[in-house]
């Protein structure tokens, strides 16, 4: 079987910006100065559980680590709540995939609420047959633990995926998950990723939304 693995923040929906928000200010209440470029390049795709020791430098005992992600996630809903929809594209893409009997994953690090927020409240549920998220997995991107187990779910091969994703760890774990990848320029420009040279090799397409003809040619 052919299948197409999504990424959701930042791939399916632009919510990258209210991440980025409620890292902020929470980053602001814990008194730590940290360069937001940097963060976003080693903490996107990672679930909190591995942020939260190396942001902290130290062990996190689970108390503290559930009321800091507790914390960071309620307010990037409540950030993005008045703001939610899809990018441009992306309902008729998943419509023409099912049309094509290609299997449809989700892959994505984040926790289960912020998942239901996006897959509900966007009504994108009932589009996929298998969603995995960052509590599913013992280790976030760019483990490729999130992509393998979507493509187990759909009983793909990794060779038969492509992974749409937006950050720098998703497109390694798609490397080494040995699958194909759209990027989508929400959270990385065409030089950032044309900068990244052999690291993906396995990129075949950059688009900015859905809408991209380029992405006619994955159905042919």
């Amino acid at each position: 079987m052919r299948a197409f693995i999504f990424d959701m923040d930042g791939t399916l929906a632009d919510t990258m910006p209210f991440h980025e928000m409620a890292w902020q200010t929470l980053l602001s209440d814990l008194n730590l100065a940290v360069n937001p470029d940097e963060f976003f390049t080693w903490s996107a795709g990672l679930t909190n559980r591995e942020i939260f020791p190396r942001l902290l430098g130290r062990e996190v005992p689970v108390t503290e680590l559930v009321t800091l992600s507790e914390t960071k996630e309620s307010r990037y809903r409540e950030l993005y709540r008045p703001h939610m929809r899809t990018l441009p594209g992306v309902m008729p893409f998943l419509q023409r995939s099912i049309e094509a009997g290609y299997g449809r994953a989700i892959g994505s690090a984040a926790p289960p609420d912020n998942l239901d927020l996006v897959l509900d409240g966007l009504n994108l549920r009932p589009n996929f047959q298998a969603v995995v998220g960052g509590s599913d997995v013992p280790r976030g991107k760019p483990d490729p633990a999130i992509f393998l187990k979507a493509a187990a779910n759909l009983n793909a091969a990794p060779g038969k995926c492509v992974v749409f994703e937006d950050a720098p760890a998703g497109i390694e774990a798609a490397r080494r998950a040995g699958m194909a990848c759209v990027v989508v320029t929400t959270t990385l420009n065409r030089a950032q990723i044309e900068a990244m040279g052999s690291d993906a090799a396995h990129v075949i397409h950059v688009i900015d939304d859905f809408n991209d003809p380029a992405l006619h040619s994955l159905f042919s």
